[in-house]
């Protein structure tokens, strides 16, 4: 089997000695200490293991090493720039957006994703955006407040 020997994260060269066919999440979590994506339903469904690869939102438990490999891989700490919280991390808080806080890293990650590609989107299209994020809490509306809070585009947070 092939081997990665090095994973560009949260804009650091990682050095890492691991089989291309491991789960990307296990390699953050297991051999770099990266815990903030959550292993959730282990198979792309709930979302809580959300990264970014290139910008662009992907389920790390199902996501091979292999393939993440030579690309730059964002996680939920690689987010805040000189202790600074990333805007939609300041939104979170401020809408009280997280009951359990299991799904939060992964609903920021595929927001933040949402908000490059659409910095100022509609409701409609912070659920279509965020649609495969689950929050068995069900604190969607929160969610959605903080989007929108991040986007400028809230008019009032209801809680």
């Amino acid at each position: 089997m092939a081997r990665i020997t090095a994973l560009n994260i949260n804009g650091k060269k990682m050095p890492v000695d691991v089989d291309s066919t491991v789960s990307l999440l296990g390699v953050l979590r297991n051999d770099l200490g990266l815990t903030g994506s959550k292993y959730g339903c282990g198979e792309g469904q709930c979302g809580a293991c959300t990264v970014l690869l290139d910008g662009q939102p992907a389920r790390s438990c199902i996501t091979q090493v292999g393939r993440a490999a030579g690309k730059q891989i964002t996680t939920i700490e690689g987010l805040e720039k000189d202790g600074k919280l990333h805007p939609l991390q300041e939104a979170f808080i401020k809408a009280d957006a997280m009951q359990c806080a299991y799904c939060t890293s992964g609903m920021i990650m595929a927001g933040a994703a949402l908000l490059t590609r659409t910095p100022r989107p509609s409701r409609d299209e912070i659920v279509s955006g965020m649609n495969g994020n689950i929050c068995r809490c069900g604190t969607y509306q929160r969610i959605i407040n903080a989007i929108e809070i991040a986007s400028g585009t809230a008019k009032e947070v209801t809680k």
